[in-house]
């Protein structure tokens, strides 16, 4: 491949989107040649800081780019990730990454037909106290994660589950990566019209248990999971971007019971942002793997949706269920997969 700089688009450049862009318009591997968004103002605004073009219908840029950003509403995902893709245009998404497990699917195929990289913005995969973790390989007994913000209205249009529980869903996966046996949920709608604030049990085939807990009506901010395997258990504190390892060591000579060896490492703030389109550059040019793959966020989604029906079935239980998601109400308590 050309080691040209790429050209790359921004599509839907609002609260998220204008990073993107700013990214691809500071890094000496990538062009930025345009920005879309249905808003005029918004497009002409944010492509005036970078120089480049602003367009409203993303098809104008359709062979004009190389690869491409989507930051809009999840209910766009889809439709703009597939005349991309099908275009010969490599594409990362933001999660999730797409509305419905169907879509996920089309798009992954039509990717795989392709041949072109498709990416889902899974952003705390770039954290640095995750990242560091991950440098050795790791066999999970047991994961406890919680993920809770205070209630902001921007968020609202989907449930708790896909704004923030699917970041700890997509993790989890890809440190058991271990098929999914069974999943137990339950949640509550506090100040929306959906899931507000839920709890997940995830069971899977090599023994490794999650429980998940994310709530967007918290009074705190928190994003930490902890991992427990044989002889050791990690602690890792996103919001700050803390690991902690405690090791058993050897057997105190006096007690004979086993010395805990703790190591605590402090990372620097880093742009997980820019890590993540680095990242996706380097895969688009061949250099690197794709770190979160159209897979990898179609099974975060997969789990994403079995939580969310169960949740809604127990809020049927209760007479609760008269979110947006009623419809899934006959869902079993337990969902094999």
């Amino acid at each position: 491949m050309s080691q040209n700089p790429l050209r790359c688009a921004a599509i839907g450049v609002g609260h998220l989107g204008k990073w993107h862009a700013a990214k691809y318009a500071a890094l000496p591997e990538t062009e930025l040649v345009a920005v879309a968004d249905a808003d005029a103002t918004t497009a002409e605004r944010v492509a005036a800081e970078h120089g480049c073009a602003a367009v409203t219908d993303h098809r104008e840029l359709l062979g004009q780019v190389d690869a491409v950003s989507i930051a809009a509403p999840t209910t766009l995902h889809y439709d703009i990730a597939r005349d991309f893709l099908d275009a010969g245009c490599h594409v990362l998404v933001e999660k999730p990454i797409t509305a419905t497990l169907e879509q996920a699917e089309a798009l992954n195929q039509l990717a795989e037909a392709k041949g072109v990289v498709l990416q889902v913005g899974h952003l705390e995969r770039f954290n640095a106290a995750l990242r560091r973790l991950t440098d050795d390989p790791l066999h999970p007994r047991f994961i406890e994660s919680h993920r809770l913000a205070p209630y902001k209205p921007r968020a609202t249009d989907v449930s708790v589950v896909l704004d923030l529980m699917i970041h700890d869903i997509d993790i989890i996966l890809s440190l058991t990566d271990s098929p999914l046996t069974e999943v137990r949920a339950s949640g509550a709608r506090v100040l929306t019209q959906d899931i507000d604030i839920a709890n997940a049990r995830l069971e899977f085939a090599n023994g490794c248990v999650a429980n998940v807990t994310s709530s967007r009506v918290s009074n705190k901010s928190e994003r930490r999971m902890r991992i427990f395997q044989s002889h050791a258990y990690a602690s890792v504190d996103f919001q700050n971007r803390i690991l902690s390892l405690n090791r058993i060591g050897a057997p105190d000579p006096e007690t004979g019971a086993p010395e805990i060896h703790r190591d605590e490492s402090v990372f620097d703030e880093a742009d997980a942002l820019l890590a993540e389109i680095r990242a996706f550059v380097a895969a688009v040019r061949g250099e690197g793997p794709v770190v979160v793959s159209g897979r990898d966020g179609q099974r975060a989604l997969a789990t994403a949706e079995q939580i969310t029906k169960l949740v809604y079935q127990n809020l049927n239980v209760m007479g609760q269920a008269d979110g947006p998601h009623s419809h899934l109400e006959n869902t079993r308590t337990g969902v094999k997969s």
